[in-house]
């Protein structure tokens, strides 16, 4: 027998290997084998009569049964194909560690995994609104099994000690020693249960029936850097339709591209979101103040009543401001073909769009109002924490920057924000606070997420708002200063109006043909001369295709790459690998490095 065995390496084509005599292993099974001089654990994806003696021979079987079965193999193809990495790169990122190696006696053959039948009851829920987490444990409560996909490892913990309080839950995250979870794998595949993980436990075995649930839909986080470079509610809504198996995914503002599908009968089915407790909400126009002090009179005076009653309070701050915008109207400026905000860059004293490639000279007026008073404006957190350090002195302020901080120092952060009665972050600051923990959140300059080149930056903002609000609930206060008070996402929370923030946010991508409209993909070119040269030529072969739409390629001087932006349609993936074909075999790092990710749900800033 000679096996076709895939490993983590960037190469579309398996490597054949010698069988042993006496051997018997399957599609699906984990080997170790020799690659380029070391030793490496590589995935059977095929096995055919043969026997080439020049063939070198498989060392030992990695584990006693299959990790994965015929369906499991397939999806992990549809998943490479879709994210353009290879199978074996792909199953290494989506599987659990080999626990202890195990080479069977000659003649002996491994297992297969219980066939799994077919599951009932199929479908796709968006669960969203007050409650939706009430809900979904409700639902798993009455199947007889689940597999809960979570964002991160810490969503996991937590998740697990929840669902842990009326039946034993598996862990299938990196939280948890590789043995333990190898463990966990085969218990699942083996008895069925309830297991929860982060995206490496999309491809785990499931017993008929059981539910597929991914929690935060929306959440970044479901698409982490590194191959595979696909999202998790891909993989999940993929797989539900598949094995015809129930799927329930929840979001607190669910993303542009789910909703759609749910408000078209695209296979999503969504109850009206239920209203729930909300707070009183104050939208503080800022434009032509908020230089000199970062709270206006409304939020300084919340602030003072809320600490006043006793509870605490949450002042979030961006760190981001790449573009201009009018200090006097508000206005950002935009490119006028793709209406992105345009930026700013100091040292070239000029303003770039970074999906046409357009730039255009540094202005001195708005071109809205005429104003003169153009500025990449932003209030930084240490500046923020001395102005409330001087103005509330006798309140317990802490700072939280959980994307600055790492280690020990991220867990001192962590003990001063736990006892703070005023907590100034950024964003991920709101994982620290429970649903209607906070007495006042306040957003010091949240236009800064507007002024992002990014197609998605009123989703974002529109995501981040409505979490502090839902922190909030019914018996607190939500303060946004903003130079854009009239914008349809923050007019949406202030009316807590999911369906409101939507309708604009579809209109908008419609007219200008982005997601779900029309499918975007990123092709970053690393490298120096050659690179640059690699980048044109690849732009080239690209703009040969009649099925893509093809931006010039646009230099990012920090990291000496240049980086093209693709638009195509649903087959873009496919259209992709055909168009770079010649460019995706390994080559000299001296010649460049190219890398391609589909639909990207982070901008380049």
């Amino acid at each position: 027998m000679i096996a076709e065995v895939a490993f983590d390496a960037p190469v579309d084509h398996p490597f054949s290997y010698r069988v042993p005599a006496g051997w018997a292993p399957a599609r699906g099974q984990r080997v170790l084998a020799p690659l380029g001089g070391a030793r490496r654990v590589g995935i059977v994806l095929g096995l055919r009569d043969g026997d080439d003696a020049a063939l070198k021979p498989l060392l030992s079987l990695a584990e006693p049964v299959p990790v994965l079965d015929a369906a499991g193999l397939e999806l992990a193809r549809w998943i490479a194909a879709e994210s353009l990495s290879s199978v074996g790169s792909t199953c290494a990122a989506l599987l659990p560690p080999v626990a202890t190696p195990a080479t069977p006696a000659p003649g002996e053959r491994a297992p297969a995994p219980r066939p799994a039948a077919t599951p009932t009851g199929a479908g796709v829920e968006l669960l969203v609104g007050a409650g939706r987490e009430r809900r979904l444990l409700e639902r798993i409560a009455q199947a007889p099994g689940a597999l809960v996909i979570v964002p991160d490892v810490e969503a996991a913990a937590r998740w697990a000690q929840r669902l842990g309080k009326a039946r034993p839950v598996l862990r299938l995250d990196s939280g948890v020693d590789d043995d333990v979870r190898a463990e966990a794998w085969a218990r699942l595949g083996a008895d069925g249960g309830l297991a929860v993980g982060t995206r490496s436990a999309l491809l785990s075995p499931l017993p008929p029936g059981a539910l597929l649930v991914l929690v935060d839909e929306h959440d970044i986080a479901h698409k982490p850097p590194g191959p595979p470079r696909i999202h998790s509610r891909d993989v999940v809504l993929e797989r539900g339709a598949r094995e015809r198996r129930h799927t329930l995914l929840t979001a607190a503002t669910p993303s542009v591209e789910l909703w759609v599908r749910a408000a078209d009968r695209g296979g999503v089915t969504m109850a009206p979101p239920a209203p729930g407790p909300w707070p009183a909400v104050t939208i503080s126009d800022t434009r032509g103040i908020l230089r000199r002090e970062p709270l206006t009179p409304p939020l300084a005076r919340a602030v003072r009543e809320t600490l006043a009653a006793g509870r605490r309070v949450l002042l979030l701050v961006s760190r981001l401001a790449s573009s201009l915008a009018c200090d006097e109207c508000g206005e950002i400026t935009r490119c006028p073909q793709c209406a992105l905000a345009l930026v700013y860059t100091r040292a070239a004293a000029t303003l770039a769009c970074r999906l046409c490639a357009t730039t255009v000279p540094l202005m001195d007026t708005c071109p809205h109002c005429g104003g003169r008073r153009l500025s990449p404006f932003g209030w930084g957190l240490e500046r923020v924490e001395h102005a409330v350090r001087r103005r509330f002195p006798r309140a317990r302020v802490a700072r939280w920057d959980p994307e600055a901080s790492r280690g020990a120092r991220g867990e001192a952060q962590r003990a001063a924000a736990a006892a703070a009665e005023i907590v100034i972050g950024t964003r991920g600051a709101l994982r620290l606070f429970g649903p209607a923990s906070l007495g006042l959140a306040g957003f010091v300059s949240p236009d800064q997420l507007l002024r992002l080149p990014d197609f998605r930056a009123g989703e974002r903002m529109f995501g981040l708002v409505w979490a502090a609000a839902e922190r909030v609930g019914g018996h607190g206060s939500l303060v946004i200063q903003s130079q854009n008070p009239t914008h349809y996402a923050l007019e949406a929370v202030a009316r807590q109006d999911l369906a409101g923030f939507y309708r604009a946010e579809v209109k908008f991508r419609a007219e200008l043909g982005y997601p779900p409209f029309r499918r975007l993909a990123l092709v970053t070119v690393r490298g120096g001369a050659e690179g640059r040269r690699l980048a044109d030529e690849v732009a080239a072969a690209l703009r040969a295709s009649s099925r893509l739409t093809v931006y010039p390629p646009v230099a990012e001087r920090r990291e000496r790459a240049r980086r093209i932006v693709v638009k195509g349609h649903a087959d873009l993936p496919a259209v992709l690998a055909a168009a770079l074909e010649d460019f995706r075999a390994p080559r000299p790092r001296s010649r460049g490095i190219m890398d391609v990710e589909v639909d990207p749900v982070e901008w380049p800033s």
